[in-house]
């Protein structure tokens, strides 16, 4: 399965960049927003906010790993570490 990667131009808070992600990712990306009733470039605001280091479609790409992780209850090694990262415990969707 191919998923190219595309160029997009966003703007987050009153300055446009642009990510290149593929399009599985920004279709994710698109799904998460929706399900928090949010906006696209609200939530990749919040991602760019929080992201220490690396680059802002690197930052996405992470985003939307941690969320299917969290949203399976998945516990993958990442980073040198075990379980929940904070990114994962930002990332995860509401309990209902």
């Amino acid at each position: 399965m191919t998923s190219p990667i595309v160029k997009r131009s966003i703007v987050i808070a009153g300055h446009k960049t642009s990510v290149s992600v593929e399009d599985a990712f920004w279709t994710a990306l698109k799904d998460i927003a929706a399900s928090r009733g949010s906006t696209v470039a609200e939530l990749v605001a919040t991602i760019d906010a929080g992201r220490q280091n690396g680059n802002l479609s690197s930052a996405i790409r992470l985003f939307v790993l941690d969320y299917c992780r969290a949203a399976t209850g998945g516990n993958i090694e990442r980073e040198g570490g075990r379980g929940k990262t904070a990114a994962t415990a930002a990332a995860a969707p509401p309990l209902k």
